[in-house]
């Protein structure tokens, strides 16, 4: 159920992480758009500040609040919107959920559904940063907070891009990230919301360090998006051409 690959380029054939070598994916991860966007709009962000500029203090403290800030806003969106069974209901942001969470569930190893899409990811970095930053800095503070939070996402994409890709991290943390989103994706989907940190998953009852310390989920790979709620609400079926049912390994790639 994934969508469309991009036109032209390295980027007009699928890609599946766990058909890539770590070199491959370093080499698609620079050349996807989104990712240009978030580093060339830190580099944006980053001569905004030399040209208004805060103190170094306010300076260091806007970003800060923008790294404290991020999991935050992680964990609840990803917990409470993209996990929440209300906006395949709202038929105008129905393609929205689709596009940014249920493709990945669906098939959680395609590369070009794993990455965010820039409509929805750099407004909301925007919304959880600049007001933050412009409070601590001005206009100097809110384009370092912003500028940390683009280059926060980059990050989050390539940690992504690692948990799902076909190789085991050596470093123990990428390790236990991987584990835990694999939980996710794999075992049970009402858990280890975090990417690159899973405090606020201990802190919201959502965290589980073990299989065994959550019941395997049936809807672990549809987020609860049955035929039957389909029948119901179908815009979702409709863009897909159908509800896949099964594990992804079972279904036919193109």
């Amino acid at each position: 159920m994934a969508s469309k690959a991009l036109k032209g380029g390295f980027w007009s054939r699928r890609h599946h992480l766990d058909r890539m070598t770590l070199r491959e994916l370093v080499i698609a991860y620079f050349q996807y758009p989104a990712i240009i966007a978030y580093l060339g709009g830190a580099i944006i962000m980053a001569v905004v500040y030399a040209y208004r500029p805060a103190p170094l203090g306010q300076t260091l403290l806007a970003m800060a609040a923008a790294i404290v800030a991020f999991p935050i806003a992680w964990y609840g969106l990803h917990r409470w919107v993209l996990h929440g069974s209300w906006m395949y209901k709202i038929k105008p942001l129905a393609a929205t959920w689709k596009r940014i969470h249920y493709d990945h569930h669906q098939d959680p190893n395609h590369l070009e559904v794993l990455f965010g899409g820039l409509h929805t990811t750099i407004p909301t970095v925007a919304i959880f940063t600049l007001p933050l930053g412009y409070a601590i800095g001005g206009v100097g503070g809110a384009a370092a907070a912003f500028g940390t939070g683009l280059v926060q996402t980059a990050f989050n994409e390539f940690c992504h891009c690692i948990q799902h890709l076909s190789y085991t991290p050596k470093n123990k943390w990428l390790l236990n990230m991987k584990q835990r989103h694999m939980q996710h994706h794999f075992h049970n989907e009402g858990g280890n919301y975090g990417i690159t940190n899973f405090w606020w998953d201990r802190l919201g009852g959502t965290y589980f360090g073990k299989v065994s310390d959550q019941q395997k989920s049936p809807t672990v790979f549809n987020l609860g998006y049955t035929p039957e709620v389909a029948e119901k609400w179908p815009t979702v079926a409709e863009l897909s051409g159908g509800v896949a049912t099964g594990h992804p390994a079972t279904r036919i790639r193109q």
